[in-house]
């Protein structure tokens, strides 16, 4: 069997890089992006940053302490879906077989692509270049003929890393590197693993696969026997249709207010509202999301009479939820996360029962439509409701 040609292509440090690239005084910094110091996670850093062992999912607090020079930005989602688009129109070009992970990295399967555009080196190398021309970021790039080994490839030289594993190579490349790197292991398998005096790959590649079952039970034991081998069947999945499309928001302040709710709730709804027509698509339910200052979460569901991509049709639903939740000025019933989630999603241009509502249902998302357009040509602050304006988070 011919071995498969597989790219793992990923954008370096990229909310932050998008936010070096489009500020060029932050260009060389540390640069954490996500919410306040108080409450507020990194969501991204910068290389510079990481230098002080801050990462994702640390608390802001904690990333400050270490680096109290670093700079905070608030993200904008908005942008980096707008170069992850960018990202994965350059992607396609090289093969339709692209299978996205997050917004920033992706697997491609280049195999039936090589005659014509070379091999997977030369594929990679031009696929870094158009993303350092064109979105003026950077790509690390493994090429394997595996999915296991093309992942990791990619992470072993960053940043800015191209690295090529030849299939008679790719055990020699596996074997020396720490078994956590085999996919399935996390902290109780590892634990486990290294009980059994278990370090490498190589070291579970060598180890009894019987064993292995008898202490990992049968499908753990033979996947990571499987894959310790070098042996990893999946393909490269194409990426399907999204299963939702939300929005939500960690507070600095708990808050008590239905209507304060309900008015940010309003925004969200427009922000989904938005994401839903550039994809073409509707929605055929509405999710509440609601996170206490105990942090228990709940959520609430509804259909809609008719799907939609209306923000107000979006909105109106998400506060009739919220009018039947409880929140008070106690303790364990203020709110510190709030969000809306469209689901059940499908093509804007599917049929549809027409209702006695329909033009106004039409109307709406008409109005949608030219808001977009408005916001492509002038800015996304060209029309704003009224509720919103003065609002920080959208100057």
């Amino acid at each position: 069997m011919t071995p498969r040609t597989i790219l793992h292509v990923d954008l370096d440090a990229f909310f932050a890089a998008v936010e070096q690239r489009d500020d060029p005084s932050l260009r060389g910094k540390p640069v954490l992006v996500g919410g306040s110091a108080r409450r507020g996670v990194v969501a991204a850093c910068s290389y510079e940053a990481r230098t002080f062992g801050i990462h994702s999912a640390m608390p802001m607090a904690e990333a400050l302490r270490r680096c109290p020079r670093a700079i905070v930005v608030r993200h904008r989602m908005d942008r980096y879906v707008e170069a992850s688009q960018r990202f994965f129109q350059i992607l396609g070009d090289y093969s339709p077989e692209v299978e996205g992970l997050s917004l920033d990295e992706a697997f491609l399967d280049v195999t039936a692509s090589e005659r014509l555009l070379g091999d997977g080196k030369t594929i990679a190398q031009a696929i870094k270049r158009r993303v350092r021309e064109e979105m003026s970021l950077v790509a690390s790039v493994g090429v394997a003929p595996i999915k296991l080994a093309a992942k990791i490839a990619s992470d072993i030289d960053k940043p800015d890393g191209l690295r090529i594993v030849p299939a008679d190579q790719l055990l020699s490349f596996l074997h020396p590197l720490p078994m956590t790197r085999l996919w399935g292991v996390g902290a109780a398998t590892r634990e486990i693993l290294a009980s059994m005096g278990l370090s490498t790959i190589g070291d579970v590649a060598r180890y009894p696969e019987a064993a292995l079952v008898g202490r990992l039970g049968a499908a753990t034991g033979h996947h990571l026997a499987a894959l310790a081998r070098g042996e990893d069947a999946r393909s490269v999945e194409p990426e399907s249709d999204p299963v939702s499309v939300g929005h939500q928001a960690t507070f600095d302040d708990d808050i008590d207010d239905k209507g304060e709710l309900a008015v940010l709730l309003l925004e969200q709804a427009d922000r989904v509202a938005v994401r839903l027509r550039e994809g073409q698509l509707r929605a055929r339910a509405v999710v509440l999301i609601i996170k206490y200052d105990d942090f228990r979460q709940i959520t609430r569901r509804t259909t809609l009479d008719a799907p939609s991509s209306d923000g107000g049709v979006l909105a109106r639903t998400a506060i009739g939820l919220l009018s039947k939740v409880a929140i008070e000025p106690r303790k364990g019933a203020r709110v510190r996360l709030c969000g809306i989630s469209a689901t059940s999603l499908e093509p804007r241009n599917a049929p549809r029962q027409l209702g006695f509502d329909e033009a106004g249902r039409a109307r709406g998302e008409r109005l949608g439509d030219t808001i977009d357009k408005l916001a492509a040509k002038f800015g996304k602050a060209t029309i704003r409701r009224a509720v919103h304006l003065g609002d920080p988070d959208d100057e």
